[in-house]
Formats: C-alpha cells, sequence, structure tokens
C-alpha cells in the first residue's frame, strides 16, 4: 500500500497514514507504526547494478532506502508536533528472550517519551532463511510483545473474502472468531505486487494474534480515513477477528511465536500429554519423556509432541539435551519445562 504502480514510494499515502497516526496520537492512544518501504525507496535513486545478485540488491536498496524512508517519516510527523524512531530487527532477536525484553523495553520507553516507534525489518543483515515472511508476521510479533489492544494489518484489499475477491458474487467477511478454523478454504495463495507474503500470510497471523487476546483488523489501507473508520466503527468494510477472552503472559507470548527456534523435541507419553492439558497448571516432568530429539543447551526453546508424532507446544528446557536424556523416566529433582515457561497450542 506504501508503493504506487511504478514501485516508487506514494509520498502522498504515506502522508495521508501519518496524519491519521496523528489523530489517533492526539486522542492520547499509543501507536507502534510497522512499516516496510526502504527496499523501495532505495529502489527509487539507485539502478541495479549487472554485477549485483538479489541479495546483494536487497541490502544496498535497503540500507540507502531506510535512511529516506525514516526521514520522510521525521518530516511528515513533525508536521504534526510529534517525534518518531528508528527501529530496525532480525527475526534472530525474537529467538533469545533477553534481546526480546531489551527490544520490548526500547519500544516502552519510546512510548513513555511520547516517541511514535516506526518497526522495520533490518534487511541490510537478514538471511533470507532467517527472514520474517513479511511484516505481517513482524506486526504480530510486535503487538504480542507489547501486549497490545489492537492490530491493525492494512493492505490494498478490504479484507478477508468469502470467495475470490475479483469474482463480483463475494463479499467480505466482517467478523472471524479466533477459534474458528473454518474459513481457511477461502484464503487465496496470492501475494501483492511488492511484498514476500500474501493473504495467507495476513490470515494466519490475524488468527494467531486474536487467539493470544488481541482485537486484529484487517483492511484496506488505501481508502482515505481508514484507521478513524476502524476505530469509530463506521460503515466501511474490514473483517475484525474476535479475540479469545484470555490474556497470556509475557514469557508464553514470546513462545507462542518461537516455534523456528526449537532447537530440539521432547517426546511425552499419553499420562503426561493428559497432565499437560488439565485444567490444573502442570510442568512437564522427565518421568513423563519417552525421548529425546536433537541436541540442545540448558535455556533452548524445545519442541513437545506425542508418540504419535503430533505436536503439542513450546518450551523453554531446564536441561541440555544430554542430561535430560539421562534422566528420562526418572523423578528429576526439576521439572524439564516449567508451566510459565510453556505454550500448548489448542
Amino acid at each position: 500500500m506504501l508503493t504506487g504502480t511504478n514501485g516508487k514510494l506514494d509520498i502522498g499515502r504515506i502522508s495521508h497514514l501519518v496524519e491519521q497516526i496523528s489523530k489517533v496520537r492526539e486522542l492520547g492512544i499509543e501507536v507502534v507504526l510497522v512499516s516496510s518501504g526502504a527496499v523501495a525507496a532505495g529502489r527509487a535513486v539507485l539502478t541495479e547494478s549487472n554485477r549485483m545478485d538479489a541479495v546483494s540488491a536487497r541490502q544496498l536498496w535497503s540500507a540507502v532506502g531506510q535512511v529516506k524512508l525514516i526521514n520522510l517519516y521525521a518530516e511528515l510527523f513533525a508536521k504534526h508536533g510529534f517525534h518518531c524512531a528508528q527501529v530496525l530487527t532480525t527475526k534472530e532477536n525474537f529467538s533469545d528472550r533477553r534481546h526480546y525484553l531489551n527490544m520490548k523495553n526500547c519500544i516502552s520507553t519510546m512510548l513513555d517519551n511520547n516517541v511514535i516507534p516506526i518497526v522495520n525489518e533490518n534487511d541490510t543483515i537478514s538471511v533470507t532463511e532467517l527472514m520474517f515472511t513479511d511484516n505481517d508476521e513482524l506486526s504480530g510479533l510486535i503487538s504480542s510483545m507489547m501486549g497490545c489492544q489492537a492490530l491493525l494489518i492494512l493492505s490494498n484489499v478490504d479484507g478477508i473474502y468469502n470467495g475470490n475477491p475479483s469474482d463480483g458474487t463475494s463479499t467480505i467477511i466482517p467478523e472471524i472468531k479466533a477459534s474458528n478454523r473454518s474459513y481457511e478454504r477461502f484464503i487465496l495463495m496470492q501475494k501483492s505486487g511488492f511484498g514476500r507474503g500474501g493473504m495467507h500470510t495476513k490470515y494466519s497471523v490475524a488468527r494467531k494474534i486474536a487467539l493470544e487476546g488481541i482485537d486484529v483488523f484487517i483492511a484496506n489501507g488505501t481508502r482515505e480515513n481508514i484507521i478513524s473508520g476502524i476505530l469509530n466503527n463506521d460503515n466501511i468494510p474490514f473483517t475484525r477477528f474476535i479475540p479469545n477472552g484470555k490474556k497470556l503472559k509475557s514469557s508464553k507470548k514470546w513462545l507462542a511465536h518461537s516455534n523456528s527456534f526449537a532447537k530440539g523435541v521432547a517426546v511425552i507419553n499419553d499420562g503426561a500429554k493428559e497432565a499437560l492439558f488439565d485444567m490444573n497448571a502442570n510442568s512437564l516432568l522427565l518421568i513423563g519423556v519417552t525421548s529425546i530429539e536433537g541436541f540442545f543447551k540448558r535455556g533452548d526453546i524445545i519442541r513437545i509432541q506425542d508418540e504419535k508424532g503430533n505436536q503439542l507446544g513450546l518450551g523453554k528446557s531446564q536441561y541440555s539435551s544430554d542430561d535430560a536424556r539421562e534422566l528420562i523416566g526418572k523423578k528429576a529433582p526439576k521439572p524439564l519445562i516449567y508451566y510459565d515457561y510453556m505454550f500448548l497450542y489448542e
């Protein structure tokens, strides 16, 4: 939504976005903006060289473009009396609990001082296989980390349709309950012109964040006054994901998005599985573990699965893989995973 048909930044659209965010801030509502656009900004001023491969070109464009992008935001927000600040991150920053908390503290400090954080992936150093799917994924991680009340995912479509958006008979689905998976059949595996993700990613992120108790809206950012329209519940098209009532603890929010960082697997028996999903809060004891797969250190994230191979959740291991193997099926002095550092799937 930030780029025109020529692939360059749409300054008018960005200016209108800043104007809307500024009005929200004037209402006393805190805002964290997750914005792409650095590569497009860099591509607009540098021509592609035949000597560069795709990765090198992206790194160069993002390095040059990020400066232009943040300066543009700073200039536009200043017109409305607000300061903004840049936060560049990588997927690896979310794999370590200490880095995760440092980033959360950084953004919290900005908000406390009336500064609008603008978050983007640091494409200059991100490795392809460790990159976010797109900024929808990043926005989900940020909204979960900051305990936001709402996540607005702005795209160039009005929301989730009950068919092909190009079909005149298809209509917007106004509300989707986070616990309802039946809408997945409507999602088309399509990508936008300049983005890495598509509606499938938006749907997956929206549903996951709503399951954590956060309101999520997918809407068309090219519509005039779309942000205020959502906040005021105006008669405009969008899809709202209705959240679950429960809120996750901070440690569990971190784990909920850490599947790609898992270093090993703990396979558990039916008794341990039943205990984990019992109404009472239970830690995972080694007496219920039947095997340990992979190699990991104490403090690493590991997957939990049953003996049929079903993925049950994630947790922070209190043992290394070698120590855990020695204690399989035994009464150990402490759990393999404490309940407060465990995230179980639905």
